[in-house]
């Protein structure tokens, strides 16, 4: 198996802050892998260690081949990336802009029409081509962004929360055009926080606080879940979350929607409980049931073990 990306104990240090903590994680070429985390878990800065653009505070890494410090520059030259504020150009239109980043990128004159018309058909924006980039929606920036990104051609491509904010549609959409640039075996390094998108992914790590939860395919990772997963239904989600956290382990509590997820160890005699709390602040009950995990529950789960431990540890 050929790397693509490949990191050993990679550490990063604001002062004090530890942002990131001995990552050691393998992508192989080809492959979709998914940096998975809430904000503040270290997606980005991992992210701005593996494109050069910052320096790691201990570790190594290598990307496409290159070490991320001795060979800064020839990666960036292989890779492409997309922040979460990618720098598009408001005021020129969608064509402009790709032009501009394809005269970045060094990319022949006698290629870039080729090359451009190629990537405005692949994101679906030749009939916006004349549009400014200020007046595209969210979902169609994206696809600019990722047209940019993608102009010279990479070999490793990562994107950064790219449909953070962006409607189901556009996100849909976006991902489909992600699954395409697999078949040209470009491999993608993207990071989330939206856990189903992750389900989308051959492989993901979990971070949480700078550090690596769990590493492996979607399925393997919700092989760790700990416990049964309870789903509860009341009028008025938001005061069940907050009651529940009263009673139970707060780490093992998640809003979904309107749904409350509570990991349990004991289902029977949590289920009563969680029913009992319900009923007693006058709170209408339309559901209490035991369901499948999704990654966030696993998520969950596994942050509320690592909590249970460091407390155990402490006491």
């Amino acid at each position: 198996m050929t790397l693509a990306i490949k990191t050993e104990n990679l550490s990063k240090h604001f002062n004090s802050t530890k942002a990131l903590t001995d990552l050691t994680l393998s992508v192989a070429e080809g492959e979709i892998f998914g940096l998975v985390g809430p904000d503040g878990a270290g997606k980005t800065t991992t992210m701005r260690l593996l494109t050069a653009i910052m320096e790691p505070s201990s570790g190594e890494a290598w990307v496409s081949g290159f070490h991320i410090i001795k060979e800064a520059e020839p990666l960036k030259e292989a890779i492409g990336y997309m922040s979460q504020r990618f720098g598009l150009y408001p005021d020129l239109t969608v064509l402009e802009n790709i032009r501009f980043y394809a005269d970045i990128y060094g990319v022949p004159k006698r290629e870039q029409e080729e090359k451009i018309n190629r990537l405005l058909g692949f994101s679906n924006l030749t009939p916006f081509k004349k549009r400014q980039a200020g007046n595209l929606s969210g979902g169609m920036k994206q696809k600019l962004g990722l047209a940019c990104a993608l102009i010279h051609t990479p070999r490793v491509l990562f994107l950064d929360e790219p449909t953070n904010g962006v409607d189901p549609v556009s996100r849909r959409d976006f991902w489909r055009i992600l699954y395409q640039l697999l078949k040209e075996k470009v491999t993608i390094f993207v990071s989330t926080a939206y856990l189903d998108e992750a389900e989308r992914c051959n492989r993901i790590a979990l971070l949480h606080q700078g550090k690596l939860l769990a590493l492996g395919t979607p399925n393997e990772v919700k092989q760790l879940m700990q416990g049964t997963i309870l789903e509860i239904r009341t009028n008025r989600p938001r005061q069940t979350k907050a009651l529940l956290r009263e009673h139970f382990d707060p780490e093992a509590i998640g809003l979904f929607g309107d749904r409350v997820h509570l990991v349990s160890r004991e289902p029977d005699k949590d289920k009563e409980t969680a029913r009992r709390i319900v009923s007693g602040a006058g709170l209408e009950l339309l559901g209490l049931r035991i369901i499948d995990p999704s990654l966030e529950d696993v998520f969950i789960s596994v942050v509320a073990e690592q909590h249970k431990e460091t407390v155990h540890g402490l006491s």
